[in-house]
């Protein structure tokens, strides 16, 4: 009812005596309660061993052929190039975000490996690393590692709703099948 068209003590009382012999209806539907996630810490020793297990991708070494114009990008083999367009656009949006300011490039090896073996482990599709400007050592080893990586369908410089030139986002390969072990 609109506070505009407040009602009459007269049309009060009318509606207190229509609903007077009436009573409140019991709820009878079940409402089932959310499924809610069950957040399990995972023992540290597994935590360290899926950061060392995915950051041993990672090779100096080696260095992939990427797209020399333009903005960085890469595309897997069996993976549809226009993910990468999307990535471009903003189609995606980040669901975590890794931020490796002032870090050494060992430690950044070890973060990346980490946040991709959180990415499969929580199931997130669609990442964002933050790299900075700086002197531009890891943006111009983070695209060389992650095009290494098994589980990196794509990547792309991050719009600027996302960081611009100073971050990049990808794409991990999420397997549905998936079950945290213990």
């Amino acid at each position: 009812m609109s506070s505009k068209n407040p009602l009459d003590k007269e049309d009060l009382d009318l509606f207190r005596t229509l609903m007077g012999d009436t009573r409140r209806i019991k709820q009878d539907t079940v409402l089932h309660p959310l499924v809610k996630k069950i957040e399990r810490a995972l023992p540290q020793k597994r935590l360290i061993s899926e950061q060392v297990d995915n950051s041993h991708y990672f090779s100096d070494e080696y260095q992939p052929l990427l797209a020399v114009e333009g903005a960085v990008r890469y595309t897997r083999a069996d993976v549809n190039p226009y993910e990468v367009k999307k990535l471009r656009r903003g189609d995606y949006t980040p669901e975590i975000c890794l931020d490796l300011h002032g870090l050494t490039q060992q430690q950044a090896k070890k973060e990346l490996g980490a946040m991709i073996a959180a990415c499969r482990r929580e199931r997130l599709f669609c990442a964002s690393v933050m790299h900075g400007h700086g002197k531009h050592i890891l943006k111009q080893q983070i695209p060389l590692w992650l095009a290494q990586h098994p589980y990196v369908m794509a990547f792309h410089q991050a719009p600027k709703m996302f960081g611009g030139n100073a971050a990049i986002l990808m794409l991990i390969e999420v397997d549905e099948l998936i079950t945290p072990l213990l």
